[in-house]
């Protein structure tokens, strides 16, 4: 899974360090290398000093919650984000996934399992962001620039996520064409994506807000009732 010259960097965070030690044991045999911390400032700080390719993180947190941790690691960083839950109730996800988590776990989960997602999560979106094709996308005056992976609209520049940005870039390759739910989930997450597709719908709503659509009057990201989503190239 990993090369070691160049290993995958891991922050597992969870206040049980059991669970620590036994998800640390699972992903180093897949010659990653792992990082532990216990409470929410031990993750932020964690997260600054190893720059973790992917953070294993649980909500129920000392300190201050998970949530709270992805929040300030998203103000510097990109990480991969896997959400540990021990509450089921939709809500949870959600709330979690608005923040920029990009999956989600509910307790008691398979070590195998875990270490499954990581995988899933490293290679569907490396995959996603290689593709070929023009190097500057336009739709109207949204501009995807796939190499700087910069976007911009009416020359204002666009803060994306790693996974909100493959969703705009796959949209825009084909503006106007309706891509269904399943397509999306296969091209950004992947065909061994193990999820439900209330991931692409809170990254969507995530990404129409940062383009300032208008929830019920989207100007570039429209939902196609039945079906899924499609980027529009307005006429200004």
């Amino acid at each position: 899974m990993t090369s070691p010259s160049n290993p995958v960097r891991v922050l597992v965070v969870d206040d049980e360090a059991p669970i620590r030690s036994v998800v640390r044991g699972f992903l180093e045999r897949e010659g990653m290398q792992v990082v532990e911390a216990g409470d929410g400032p031990g993750a932020v700080e964690q997260a600054r000093a190893l720059a973790p390719d992917v953070v294993v993180l649980d909500i129920m947190l000392p300190g201050f919650d998970g949530l709270e941790v992805l929040r300030r690691i998203r103000t510097f960083a990109d990480p991969y984000v896997l959400m540990l839950t021990a509450r089921s109730e939709e809500v949870d996800r959600i709330v979690g996934l608005t923040v920029g988590a990009d999956d989600y776990l509910v307790k008691p989960f398979s070590p195998r399992e875990l270490v499954a997602r990581v995988g899933a999560l490293l290679r569907r979106r490396r995959g996603a962001l290689s593709a070929a094709g023009e190097e500057v996308l336009r739709a109207g005056d949204l501009v995807v620039d796939r190499p700087r992976r910069e976007v911009t609209v009416d020359g204002r520049p666009v803060e994306l996520t790693t996974l909100e940005f493959a969703i705009l870039e796959t949209l825009a390759r084909d503006p106007g064409v309706v891509l269904a739910r399943p397509q999306l989930l296969d091209a950004v997450w992947g065909v061994d994506f193990v999820g439900d597709d209330h991931v692409l719908e809170v990254h969507v709503g995530n990404l129409r807000r940062k383009l300032g659509d208008e929830p019920g009057s989207p100007i570039y990201v429209e939902t196609v009732r039945g079906v899924g989503y499609r980027l529009r190239a307005p006429d200004r």
